[in-house]
């Protein structure tokens, strides 16, 4: 094989999997149509665990300036008043980060790629289109031209057009939901216009908030990027043409009672169709789908790249283990097995919100205002939107496991900043078999316990996984003994096949 991993696909989820499979030391080959990354910008929000993803990667520092740390989310219904607020005002960061940060994805993509540049055994290929993708008996060939590389392992991360996904014939599962958008990014040199919010103190602004307004008259979200960059998008009315709404007199039109006194430039426009989409097969063969490829979330929550990086912080330390020989090749069924019941969780909220959110008739919107205010006021709805990230429940995880872990400062510096990557037991590894030890020597397994992690830890031992998730957890030595030789016999196990939710 020429390489351990193709990568097909240089976006942020692709560059993101580059660089956590340079860190593991593999030889892996980047694969890229285009001559340059794209200009403009696309996603824009990012999470909590995407910044300690990155801060795993030692890249959290150069990335961090490039964002802006916001607050939450807010919604305001057809009277222009607050329905639901998901926010993280004067919580604690318990994951390290913030819960929500906004960013410029050409200055992401920008830091990402120099980031795998780091490493000598990441090779990079610009203006290069696939062909095809083929399985064979051990491993994978990718015809581009004149040229077919060969590898153990690929992953399309080429998007929700996905020239890998359509190779390999995998079709998406449509969760039905489709509505036309128009968004428009624009340099700004001033505060966004909001009118007055009859529940917040006057003059009082969420200008560090991303704000949906579900106006029945025309839904719409102003999103604060960063530095001077702000986004819309608003959502095209029935019988609204996709190209007369882009001229300028409509664009300016839309935008400026939202810039009163400011001057602005536009910098993009584009119209999109939101869906709700899932691949039915994240895996065939030796090839997988990642990010866009492999699921479309529509954008209420901000977690459409966010799926993607976790999906290959997933699969990255799983094709590592595979590749070390440290586990069976059935380890990478797992990687559906625990992405899609997430991914369809959120999406399955996405849709909801977006199905009251699109909301036309104005009598609907005033019973939908009312209903989710109760909600909110009763304490049923989630508190901040990293709530909707469902544990693992199956997969490399043991029984009522599978949560992100926390992240607290011990004498002021991050857990993982202490701990490093891999697996690690957090806690009173004291005691154990010979076995146990054994295992811990062979995988490589970092033990960490210290007095400012009693309150994350409960009395109890945790083993945690190189993504930040928990294996399982243990209440003595014996109990230790008995995660290690789970962890060890689930890399050497079938797992269980995912539901494609036909």
């Amino acid at each position: 094989m020429n390489y351990d991993v193709i990568i097909v696909g240089c976006g942020p989820v692709g560059a993101t999997a580059a660089n956590l499979l340079g860190q593991y030391g593999h030889k892996v080959l980047v694969l890229e149509q285009f001559t340059d990354a794209f200009p403009l910008p696309r996603a824009v929000h990012l999470d909590h665990e995407m910044m300690r993803l990155f801060q795993g990667m030692g890249l959290a520092d150069k990335i961090l300036p490039q964002t802006r740390e916001t607050q939450g989310h807010m919604h305001l219904g057809a009277d222009g008043d607050v329905i639901r607020y998901m926010g993280s005002v004067g919580k604690p960061k318990r994951f390290g980060w913030a819960n929500d940060y906004f960013f410029y994805q050409p200055e992401l993509e920008a830091t990402l790629r120099e980031g795998f540049r780091r490493f000598p055994n990441i090779e990079f290929r610009q203006s290069v289109v696939v062909d095809g993708v083929h399985n064979t008996a051990n491993g994978c060939e990718i015809p581009a031209g004149t040229e077919t590389f060969t590898a153990r392992f690929a992953i399309g991360c080429d998007g929700a057009r996905s020239p890998v996904r359509h190779a390999l014939g995998i079709e998406l599962h449509d969760l039905l939901f489709e509505e036309a958008w128009l968004v428009v990014d624009a340099n700004v040199d001033g505060p966004i216009s909001f009118p007055p919010i009859p529940s917040l103190p006057a003059g009082a602004y969420p200008q560090q908030l991303s704000v949906m307004t579900c106006d029945p008259r025309r839904p719409a979200t102003i999103v604060p990027g960063r530095g001077a960059h702000r986004r819309w998008e608003f959502m095209l009315l029935p019988g609204e043409s996709e190209t007369a709404i882009v001229e300028p007199e409509s664009i300016h039109a839309l935008v400026n009672p939202w810039l009163q006194g400011c001057t602005y430039e536009i910098v993009r426009t584009a119209t999109y169709k939101f869906n709700a989409r899932v691949a039915r097969e994240w895996r065939k063969g030796n090839v997988f789908l990642a990010g866009d490829a492999a699921h479309q979330t529509p954008p209420f929550f901000g977690q459409g790249m966010c799926h993607g990086l976790r999906d290959v912080s997933n699969l990255s330390f799983k094709l590592d283990l595979v590749l070390r020989g440290l586990a069976d090749d059935t380890l990478l069924d797992t990687y559906q097995s625990e992405r899609d019941p997430q991914v369809r969780h959120v999406i399955g909220a996405a849709v909801a919100a977006g199905r009251y959110i699109c909301e036309l008739d104005p009598q609907k919107a005033a019973l939908r205002d009312a209903e989710i205010r109760e909600r909110q006021r009763s304490g049923q709805d989630i508190a901040t939107a990293a709530d909707l990230i469902a544990p693992y429940t199956e997969g490399l995880v043991t029984e009522g496991a599978g949560e992100r872990f926390v992240q607290p400062r011990i004498d002021g510096v991050l857990l993982d900043d202490l701990t490093g990557g891999g697996f690690r037991l957090l806690g009173d590894i004291s005691g154990l078999s010979a076995n146990a030890e054994a295992i811990i020597a062979r995988l490589h397994i970092t033990g960490f316990d210290h007095p400012q992690l009693t309150e994350a830890l409960n009395g109890e031992t945790v083993l945690l996984r190189p993504d930040n998730y928990v294996f399982g957890r243990a209440a003595d030595a014996e109990g230790v003994d008995a995660l290690l030789h789970a962890l060890d016999g689930q890399l050497h196990s079938t797992p269980a096949k995912v539901s494609l939710h036909a």
